[in-house]
């Protein structure tokens, strides 16, 4: 058992000072309570804070961000980005694949992500054959994610069409087809190799509704049943409005009201972007009990809009935030512009709170950490008795946090500069970093260098 005696932390009823953390062996939170008298532990000079969940990331894209931002001869969006990420996409092999993980994880550890949601579509060769254990890289990325220390669930991706109605796939997608057999290999494995490690969970994730027909949405979810019946469920959805027009045309209903329709829309699974929705489609996400999974630099990279969140959150609704294509790996950045784009819109501020809450720092820090918890299928995102040691602890002496204290940290830390003041992190019950450094950086930047040399 390891003790940590914390001056001040962030625990899920509010701040409190001088409180002893018991951390048992495998990583869980045994005990949060007042210090007495004669405890001993390490001291924790600084703000404690819960580590936040990433809940959506594509790892191989870390390697392609400030790719797709020439200008093409045509309009540019999303479709004409996705033609570049199939080309990079090519050039993959599995080494280089658990080389950008490594680094893309412990680019995350050191800004604040003490967990990932990995929506992995990268399933076969170059040509597009089945490897001949068709979950290789599958093992890689989980690989990553225990050789940096990040906790990690794992979600492959159901992909085996190229548009609504069952389109064929096009030439760019072959790496990532598969059918609900070939599919449950993968996921099969995955479980297996997770093997009740208590850093890794596993669900599935079926791409789209342009990806996956009706049948095949059924027949996954029902064998992700016969493994475990609270497995998260993961999908992009309503993300651009060339989806919603297709959606219609195909069906006759806007994405998530097709999705909600024809599925059982509930708390385990985490509906992506969900961008374009309209009023009735916002009311229903929000009141499912499911988690929009915001990205909003990605959103903005990419030019998809803006998600409705002052509805949504007066409706009730859950989300967490992730990076997705990693043109930014930050939680403060997600944040702040997920803030940031409602001021833009509405021309007012401090827009998104919730409850009898005035700091919009942090409301959105607890709301994202809650909402990034429940989309991951794991005990993290809070202090408490039962739940995972995923701890940040703050820099006391940087400048942006000078003077500052309670509710105000968060404040100052999502929108007071640039500077990241998080100072150590544990993931896991696990010191993943250090006075801002992971032990093991240097050989995965090298690595991955090379790899992205090669």
């Amino acid at each position: 058992m390891t003790s940590l005696i914390c001056d001040e932390i962030l625990l899920a009823d509010g701040w409190a000072c001088d409180v002893v953390l018991e951390i048992d062996g495998a990583g869980w939170l045994a005990a949060v309570r007042p210090a007495a008298a004669g405890d001993k532990g390490d001291r924790i000079a600084g703000p404690v804070i819960p580590g936040m969940p990433n809940l959506h990331s594509h790892a191989f894209q870390r390697a392609m961000a400030g790719l797709g931002e020439r200008a093409g001869p045509t309009d540019d969006s999303f479709w004409t980005w996705r033609q570049v990420m199939y080309d990079f996409v090519g050039k993959l092999g599995p080494d280089a694949v658990e080389a950008i993980a490594a680094q893309l994880y412990v680019e995350m550890l050191k800004a604040g992500f003490t967990a990932v949601g990995e929506f992995h579509y990268l399933h076969h060769d170059p040509a597009g054959r089945a490897y001949a254990d068709p979950a290789e890289l599958s093992h890689r990325v989980i690989a990553a994610a225990r050789r940096t220390g990040i906790g990690i669930t794992h979600l492959p991706v159901l992909y085996a069409h190229g548009g609504f109605g069952g389109q064929p796939a096009a030439e760019g997608q072959r790496r990532f087809l598969n059918d609900a057999d070939g599919f449950f290999r993968i996921v099969d494995a995955a479980f297996a190799e997770a093997g009740g490690d208590p850093q890794i969970a596993v669900g599935i994730a079926p791409h789209s509704l342009r990806a996956v027909t009706p049948d095949l949405l059924a027949e996954a979810l029902r064998m992700l049943d016969e493994l475990d019946t609270a497995a998260p469920v993961h999908i992009h959805i309503a993300e651009q409005t060339k989806e919603i027009d297709d959606c219609v045309a195909w069906s006759g209903a806007r994405p998530v009201d097709w999705l909600c329709d024809n599925t059982d829309v509930n708390g385990r699974w985490c509906l992506v972007h969900a961008t374009h929705m309209t009023e009735g489609e916002t009311m229903r996400l929000a009141t499912s009990g499911a988690v929009a999974g915001l990205c909003p630099t990605t959103e903005a990279n990419l030019g998809d809009g803006l998600f409705p969140a002052p509805a949504y959150l007066q409706a009730g609704g859950r989300y967490g935030v992730g990076s997705d294509s990693h043109i930014s790996v930050s939680p403060v950045e997600e944040l702040r512009w997920l803030e940031y784009g409602q001021r833009l819109v509405a021309r007012a501020r401090n827009l998104l709170l919730g409850g009898d809450g005035t700091s919009v720092g942090a409301t959105l820090w607890r709301a994202a950490a809650a909402g990034g918890a429940q989309a991951l299928g794991r005990k993290i995102g809070r202090i408490a008795a039962g739940c995972r040691a995923d701890l940040l602890v703050l820099d006391r002496d940087h400048p942006i946090l000078a003077g500052r204290a309670g509710d105000t940290l968060l404040d100052a830390l999502v929108f007071a500069g640039n500077a990241n003041p998080v100072r150590d992190v544990m993931a896991g019950g696990r010191w993943v970093v250090r006075d801002g450094h992971h032990p093991d950086e240097d050989k995965i930047a090298a690595d991955y260098r090379s790899a992205i040399s090669a």
